[in-house]
């Protein structure tokens, strides 16, 4: 019987079809990678390579304030004289390039992780975007990464 045909007063029998992506474009690990890791990466630190060895093949997520904070890594080290406004342009293209998730954030939730665990808003935003996707957070910040082990390793009874 063809697709689509009424068989005796029945309704029309539908041919069940499934689309999927050919394997290089399958779903990759989702991280959150913090402005510490992708300053690394973009701006050819000391812990570029480390940065973008665990970067390379995962799906990248930040919270929106990721621009404003490389950009402020930009601004900093053209004011302490560490590269000259073209180096920066090409660090802030090759950041521009990378294929990032920008997210929102809920403002109670982040407030309520910084207070708990003494961070900065900006790094709670991190702490709480991983925890909200469900996804390890990447970063050379020792403060955030001790809240990070702590919280998402705490399950329900450590989250907010």
């Amino acid at each position: 019987m063809a697709a689509g045909r009424v068989k005796s007063g029945k309704r029309p029998v539908s041919t069940l079809r499934v689309a999927e992506s050919p394997a290089a474009y399958a779903r990759r690990p989702r991280i959150v990678a913090d402005a510490t890791v992708l300053a690394a990466a973009a701006f050819g630190e000391d812990e570029q390579s480390e940065a973008v060895a665990l970067l390379r093949g995962r799906a990248l997520a930040a919270p929106h304030l990721v621009d404003y904070e490389m950009t402020n890594v930009a601004l900093m080290k053209m004011r302490r004289g560490r590269l000259d406004q073209r180096a920066v342009a090409a660090s802030l293209d090759a950041f521009n390039g990378l294929a990032i998730e920008r997210h929102g954030i809920d403002l109670a939730a982040v407030l309520a992780l910084a207070q708990r665990y003494k961070l900065t808003a900006y790094d709670a935003a991190y702490l709480w975007l991983a925890d909200r996707l469900e996804a390890p957070l990447a970063t050379f910040d020792a403060s955030l990464a001790r809240a990070a082990q702590v919280h998402l390793a705490g399950g329900a009874g450590e989250r907010g």
